[in-house]
């Protein structure tokens, strides 16, 4: 057991220094006769790869299914491996999310999952002022903050943000759960606009008038954007808090993405919990 703690530390390590995304799954209870014995640990990889030992195929399957949605979720999760007949409800009677087991020796497991991901990314198009100030409020609250700016605007902007020249996004890699805020106003809009609605980021706020929004959307829709994409535009950025000042606005919109973000994650968690063959 000591010498798979170092195997599965010495990966976390490694894991850690190259910013991947993984969960940690280690074993707390065990009930009958079951290959792996409590205190067991894995890492499983993003794309289901398990590295160390848990157990048999039945488990490795539950695993994989549960670590897929503890990512996505960003929420760790105890989950109960039982044969197949004892499996009725979602849930066992202590709560815990229960997964079928078909192997032959009748075993019970106790999996604890924990996702280790990074943070989301907020990307800031624009150097406004409410650019800046959204840049620092991000930073405080953990997030990883890019501005993607013209080389004239990133004097407003503190080191603790990674700074991009221009609104080119495709390098960045962004996901469902990362953010794209446009800042520009009326500095190369539609360029910007474009380029967060194509990216990957879940979520793509624009801070200017319902007008202004409008006619941008009508020349995105000309320029090929998808309309799915355009629907999704949030104008103006921000919740309705009646600001008016950089800094409320700042506020708003950084009460916005909060909002979103563990939106996201509670129902991530309730509509991914299920009792699974």
């Amino acid at each position: 057991m000591e010498r798979q703690h170092d195997d599965v530390f010495t990966e976390i390590a490694t894991l850690m220094v190259a910013e991947a995304e993984f969960c940690v799954a280690t074993v707390v209870r065990t009930e009958n006769a079951t290959s792996a014995k409590a205190g067991a640990k894995a890492v499983v990889l993003a794309d289901g790869t398990i590295r160390g030992f848990l157990g048999g195929g039945c488990v490795q399957g539950a695993v994989r299914r549960s670590a897929e949605a503890v990512l996505e979720a960003g929420e760790p999760r105890l989950i109960r491996v039982k044969p197949g007949d004892e499996v009725i409800e979602r849930l066992d009677r202590d709560g815990v999310e229960l997964h079928k087991s078909g192997c032959p020796s009748g075993g019970t497991v106790d999996i604890f999952i924990e996702p280790m991901r990074q943070a989301p990314r907020l990307v800031i198009c624009g150097g406004a002022p409410v650019a800046a100030v959204l840049a620092r409020l991000a930073v405080t609250l953990g997030y990883r903050v890019t501005v993607a700016a013209l080389a004239e605007d990133h004097a407003g902007f503190d080191d603790a943000v990674e700074r991009q020249e221009g609104f080119a996004l495709d390098g960045l890699d962004l996901r469902r759960r990362d953010f794209v805020v446009v800042a520009t106003q009326g500095k190369r809009d539609r360029e910007a606009l474009a380029a967060a609605l194509t990216s990957g980021a879940g979520f793509v706020s624009f801070v200017g008038s319902r007008r202004k929004a409008q006619a941008l959307r009508t020349h995105l829709a000309e320029r090929g954007v998808p309309e799915t994409r355009i629907d999704a535009l949030k104008a103006p950025a921000g919740l309705d808090i009646n600001a008016i000042e950089p800094e409320e606005i700042a506020l708003s919109i950084m009460a916005e993405l909060v909002a979103v973000r563990r939106t996201r994650a509670r129902d991530g968690a309730e509509n991914t919990g299920r009792a699974t063959a």
